[in-house]
């Protein structure tokens, strides 16, 4: 059963430096291939539909990009976050559950987006992909969340939030302001004991940063030797 799927690319890039002056993080190039593609190559082996994209920074260089794919865009004149990126963008994605993947990591093993939907049960409001914090490549930061025996999660602990999740975007509408950050959402589900997680049984490395660059590119030579 295909899901629909949102791919944040909306975000400034400033981690990056001089590299994304001119052009959005989005098309940054790892193994020559630019980093909304290996995304977007996850969406289509998994089946995803729709898939949407969300734009603002260099916003046209992307639309361009993409220009004749089976993607659909969600502009964001201003910057709404993760949370108000999904929320406006949830007319174009349809009724949940709903798949959203960060544009700024690249993936070895098994599909992270077939991982989510084969864990996913009733119940859950949210299930997100996490690898313990030694296990993930070109993170800055220590650990998101610990996980129990059932699969809940708790903030702290030493799993990493991978930019990767299945969701229920249906109590998005309980939360008011335009502009806020998934946290605030799973928060609220956690603190109802919806919250879970399950692990990536493959390599991530976060690509937000000069230095994923190289260890992405590494991890990907790596995996197919």
């Amino acid at each position: 059963m295909s899901r629909p799927l949102m791919v944040f690319a909306a975000g400034l890039g400033t981690r990056m430096g001089a590299l994304t002056a001119e052009r959005p993080k989005p098309l940054i190039e790892v193994a020559g291939r630019a980093l909304i593609d290996h995304a977007l190559a996850l969406a289509e082996a998994a089946g995803a539909s729709p898939v949407v994209v969300n734009t603002h920074y260099r916003a046209g260089q992307l639309a361009a990009h993409l220009h004749g794919r089976p993607v659909r865009l969600s502009p964001e004149p201003e910057l709404l976050d993760t949370g108000g990126g999904l929320k406006a963008a949830l007319p174009v994605l349809g009724p949940g559950p709903v798949l959203t993947l960060n544009a700024d990591a690249v993936w070895t093993g098994p599909n992270p987006l077939l991982t989510l939907c084969a864990a996913w049960r009733p119940g859950m409001e949210a299930l997100l992909l996490l690898l313990p914090d030694a296990q993930a490549r070109g993170r800055v930061g220590g650990g998101d969340f610990r996980m129990d025996a059932e699969g809940r999660l708790a903030r702290g602990g030493e799993l990493v939030y991978l930019g990767a999740q299945l969701l229920d975007p249906s109590r998005l509408a309980e939360i008011e302001p335009r502009v806020f950050s998934l946290n605030l959402f799973w928060d609220a589900v956690a603190a109802r004991g919806r919250l879970y997680g399950v692990r990536h049984p493959g390599g991530w490395c976060d690509v937000g940063h000069p230095g994923g660059i190289v260890e992405a590119e590494a991890m990907l030579a790596q995996a197919t030797r």
